[in-house]
């Protein structure tokens, strides 16, 4: 299902669990879009590393005109804690982005279920894992599901809303009126391995990797290729240094396992990322980017 007419709302308030990349990109588009965000980091240098993060997006979206006041007057509206039990019990609204680890996960909304009320939803981030494996963790599975937004997240204009056989229908469209608040689409699919983006998403980029290890092209090349051939805004192989080689292979060890050979890693994948070639993050992919 994909939004057409659906009301645009905003939660007043939000606790975001990890302040990586995604987290911190979380955490800045409901800031920007008038929730009272809390950022909860386990401990206080990377609670405060979160917040140059957000504010440096904050800046950039100034400098390119997409805010309608001062990063400062969003920024006033981020609080960081370093224990989840400091989450604002009213939230209306709990995204965890921690790394793609399903214990971990469990572990960080088990958590943040004992600080909040009854009344907040709470959702998972994740890429690839199964959203009811996860809920099967928690005590109240119900008010559980998937918001899997993308990388960098204030740009990207898509949330993939990941439904659960445990997830309540008003949980289901709350979150589609709060991806609408933010400004964005949301497409709605069932609990599968890989959901509907990371399975193509991961298969395109898995093909491409192939392709280099065959000498059938160079990395730009390739990207060229689906870039102006089928208009994609971005090639295969750029894509997997912006999300990250050590995340793609993760994923593509889990659909593995789920879904068969064909999503079985490449060695090339393997080997850049024993290397530490990881993407933009090492400044180090299928291409070289400069510090950021």
């Amino acid at each position: 299902m994909v939004s057409s007419l659906i009301e645009a709302a905003v939660p007043k308030t939000v606790g975001v669990i990890g302040g990586g990349r995604m987290g911190a990109g979380i955490a800045q588009v409901f800031a920007v879009a008038g929730a009272v965000v809390c950022l909860a980091e386990r401990d206080p240098a990377a609670a405060k590393a979160s917040r140059d993060r957000v504010a440096m997006g904050l800046l950039r979206a100034a400098e390119k005109g997409k805010l309608t006041e001062s990063a400062d007057a969003v920024l006033e509206r981020l609080l960081l804690v370093d224990d989840i039990a400091a989450l604002p019990p009213g939230a209306d609204l709990v995204v965890e982005a921690v790394p793609e680890d399903a214990a971990l996960k469990v572990r960080v909304l088990a958590a943040a279920e004992e600080a909040v009320g009854e009344q907040t939803v709470l959702a998972t981030n994740t890429s690839s894992l199964s959203v009811a494996g996860i809920a099967d963790g928690l005590r109240r599975p119900g008010r559980f599901l998937g918001m899997h937004f993308f990388n960098p997240v204030p740009a990207s204009s898509l949330v993939e809303v990941v439904v659960a056989p445990q997830t309540g229908d008003e949980v289901r469209d709350a979150a589609r009126s709060w991806v609408a608040g933010l400004g964005k689409t949301e497409v709605v699919v069932r609990d599968s391995p890989g959901f509907a983006t990371s399975r193509l998403g991961v298969l395109l980029g898995l093909e491409a990797i192939r392709m280099l290890e065959e000498g059938v092209a160079d990395a730009a090349a390739i990207d060229r290729a689906m870039e102006l051939g089928y208009r994609h805004p971005m090639g295969p192989l750029r894509s997997t240094d912006l999300v990250g080689l050590d995340v793609r292979l993760a994923i593509a060890e889990h659909l593995h396992a789920e879904l068969g050979d064909r999503f079985a890693p490449p060695r090339l994948l393997r080997d850049k990322v024993a290397r530490g070639e990881l993407g933009r993050k090492t400044g180090q992919g299928f291409f070289t980017w400069e510090a950021s």
